[in-house]
């Protein structure tokens, strides 16, 4: 069984581990030619990227010149999946990819530069089904309404609470059965 999710330790993330730097840099070595050109890049966008967790979603912004920033609420996401290549399992990073109902078959925000990954996904498992559970609230049953109604009875007494209001229903038909039939007999009329 896995550990609680220290979900204080998830809030106060706020920047990617240091070892996502070398994964640039080692993803840059595949092409050396291109290396002076793309280090740069590389560079501000390892030491501007920012993740910020909140009660309501999460947001990431990187970038100088041109600034992005993707700010998500809990409700709106779907889907979440974890991808890791082989730098970055030795790195012991991998990215979490945050999807949404956007139409779009990529990612609407990859997370990257995270060692605890398994516990920031299981966080925002917890947070996306509190928001869909939240605003989607089951509707009421008769029996839980009796429950309600009678707490008395407890909930360990389930089976003889439900044989009990189905016997009220039951009987409730029956008198009804019987006004309508002694209206009809009163006008005259023997069909429905």
């Amino acid at each position: 069984m896995k550990p609680p999710v220290d979900e204080a330790a998830i809030l106060g993330i706020e920047r990617p581990d240091k070892s996502l730097w070398t994964y640039y840099l080692l993803c840059l070595l595949v092409v050396p030619p291109l290396l002076p050109i793309l280090v740069l890049p590389a560079w501000f966008r390892y030491h501007t990227m920012r993740y910020k967790f909140t009660a309501e979603g999460i947001s990431m912004s990187w970038g100088i010149l041109f600034r992005r920033e993707i700010i998500l609420n809990y409700a709106r996401i779907q889907d979440i999946h974890l991808r890791s290549n082989i730098v970055e399992r030795w790195l012991g990073l991998a990215r979490i990819l945050v999807q949404t109902a956007s139409g779009s078959a990529s990612a609407e925000m990859t997370l990257e530069g995270l060692r605890n990954f398994e516990a920031v996904r299981d966080f925002l498992y917890s947070r996306m089904r509190g928001v869909h559970e939240f605003h989607h609230p089951r509707p009421a049953t008769p029996l839980a309404a009796d429950l309600a109604a009678h707490p008395e009875q407890g909930h360990g007494d389930t089976a003889s609470t439900l044989s009990s209001v189905l016997l009220e229903i039951r009987d409730e038909l029956r008198n009804l059965r019987r006004e309508l039939e002694s209206n009809r007999k009163e006008k005259g009329t023997d069909h429905v």
